[in-house]
């Protein structure tokens, strides 16, 4: 399982990184703006910037929501750099742009998937990966983790080479039930991987183990 950080914080992406488990990063608008980048030429720069901090695929997303709007975007964006991976939302001149990257061979990563039709159209039209927002189903009591296993038995079912990435996750448990089901890639905040470092008995036994050290060389 590929682990991606979900952030335009370079500081926590250099962290994920130097913790030696991180494959990728993924980012939106949003988290742009959440670390003061704004404008088109700095969010640009900014992309190149996290792929400069990681080897691994980086996801850039367009903000328009035509077909031509997201096929000139897409390729300004897989221009930047050989690991940009084009962002698209699923709709329907998303599905488009998805078959128009494929055809040009520009890496694609479908977002904002809900349901295992639109996680078959996504993989159908070429998507390199899509993203269920497991998290963002569980707020509204679905089950995010649900969708996960029927993506997995789809695309198994028809080989289809499209890696299912498990967005919006939020702890531990999204991780290993994601890990368990089959996803390809999870994407989440620094926190919800440094989670699965922890677990109380670990901290005691590490403690054990240090106040038994410092007796015997007391």
């Amino acid at each position: 399982m590929k682990f991606f950080i979900d952030t335009a914080n370079l500081d926590q992406i250099r962290e994920a990184e130097e913790l030696g488990v991180l494959d990728g990063v993924t980012t939106n608008p949003s988290l742009m703006a959440k670390e003061g980048i704004t404008g088109k030429n700095n969010i640009l720069k900014h992309y190149v910037d996290i792929c400069a901090i990681t080897p691994g695929d980086v996801s850039a997303e367009v903000i328009g929501t035509t077909f031509d709007q997201m096929v000139r975007e897409g390729e300004e964006l897989a221009e930047l750099h050989d690991q940009i991976v084009v962002k698209v939302p699923m709709i329907r001149d998303g599905v488009k742009a998805l078959r128009y990257f494929s055809q040009k061979g520009i890496r694609t990563n479908c977002t904002l998937v809900f349901s295992p039709g639109q996680a078959l159209l996504a993989a159908k039209a070429g998507a390199t990966y899509v993203s269920p927002f497991i998290g963002r189903l569980d707020d509204i009591s679905s089950d995010g983790l649900s969708l996960i296993a029927e993506m997995r038995e789809i695309y198994d079912n028809y080989a289809f080479e499209t890696q299912i990435l498990a967005a919006s996750v939020r702890h531990a448990m999204h991780i290993i039930e994601c890990a368990k089901l089959g996803a390809d890639v999870m994407t989440g905040p620094l926190s919800s991987i440094e989670s699965l470092l922890k677990h109380p008995l670990t901290d005691i036994g590490l403690e054990k183990f240090l106040a038994d050290y410092k007796k015997g060389n007391a």
